[in-house]
């Protein structure tokens, strides 16, 4: 199949240019039950090149480390057309199971080397702090990875998950590409600080489970029961009297999908890439109609009209359950 052509966005000012919807590759490793087999998750992978998706998203933490090898192989023979982004940030106990926040500048060094062999390539477009580490100021972490870049390794520097003030004094060390956090029509969170922040600085977004962890594509009914190795199970968001209130999202994003010709998925996205222009949501799937669903969103408008329907019906619907478990939360927005 040729390659088609989807539109390009630029992350805030840092001339770092991305398709508008990217591929988060962790599904494909980590996350929602076992590992998709290599073969048909490169196969996947190469597939959404053929699309125009030139922005994948991967992290050391992602297996720990097979879900890098695999975005590595699949993207070899593209490199030079494709904008790869990874995370440093966590050392892996001894069972490597274990997440131990570990941000401090020779670990940095290090997860970037493990990064850039098992990526097969000799610099890293896009390098994100995983999560803040309060051990290690984000000075010392923006400096170290400034100077990865003057040495060449790493061309943009990002933050995941970061509160306001960290964004603010990272980037007066090291201009921060990026930042990457939750976002969709159901966390809807970074609009009170962050977004202004990031528009201010000129700094791009680019949201992970932009589909509510594939809630809002109304695949997930109540009665859903997810495997121990789902990390789902252990979200209050997910637990069934949630499921069951936050229906009302979905029934709202298939009366709008009707009327647009569009599946729920589609409106989730296209309302994300409606916010800002500097938005790059990052939609994982380990399957092809999934991934071309998702990449139809990039056909979807909304207009101002839709828009307001939406913020409208939004202001009816409270979505219930906290995202993370208490351990999980602890560790974002510092």
């Amino acid at each position: 199949m040729g390659r088609s052509l989807m539109q390009k966005r630029l992350l805030g000012r840092s001339g770092l240019e991305v398709s508008m919807l990217g591929l988060g590759c962790m599904g494909l490793s980590y996350g929602y039950g076992p590992a998709t087999e290599t073969k048909q998750a490169i196969e996947l992978i190469r597939a959404a090149v053929d699309r125009g998706v030139t922005f994948f998203d991967t992290a050391e933490v992602y297996g720990p480390y097979l879900n890098e090898e695999v975005v590595g192989e699949a993207l070899k023979p593209y490199r030079d057309q494709v904008v790869i982004a990874t995370k440093f940030g966590f050392t892996f106990g001894d069972d490597n199971k274990q997440q131990i926040l570990n941000s401090r500048p020779e670990h940095i060094r290090e997860a970037v080397e493990g990064s850039l062999r098992r990526l097969k390539t000799d610099v890293i477009d896009l390098l994100y702090q995983h999560r803040v580490d309060p051990e290690v100021p984000i000075e010392e972490v923006a400096g170290t990875v400034g100077d990865l870049i003057s040495e060449g390794k790493v061309k943009h520097f990002g933050l995941s998950e970061a509160g306001a003030q960290t964004i603010r004094r990272a980037h007066a060390v090291q201009p921060v590409a990026a930042l990457q956090s939750e976002y969709s029509l159901w966390w809807r969170e970074p609009e009170k600080e962050i977004l202004p922040v990031l528009e201010e600085l000129g700094i791009g977004f680019v949201p992970f489970s932009p589909l509510g962890k594939g809630f809002l594509t109304g695949a997930i009914a109540s009665g859903s029961v997810f495997s121990s190795d789902d990390f789902r199970s252990q979200v209050p968001r997910f637990s069934p009297e949630a499921i069951e209130a936050n229906q009302k999202l979905v029934t709202l994003l298939n009366q709008i999908a009707a009327s647009k010709n569009a599946t729920p998925a589609q409106i989730a996205l296209a309302w994300l890439l409606a916010q800002k222009p500097w938005i790059a949501p990052i939609p994982g799937t380990t399957k092809l109609h999934r991934l071309e669903e998702n990449l139809g969103a990039a056909e979807v408008s909304l207009n101002g009209e839709d828009l307001k329907r939406i913020a409208t019906a939004l202001e009816s619907v409270r979505v219930q359950g906290e995202r993370y478990s208490p351990e999980h939360q602890a560790r974002t927005g510092r």
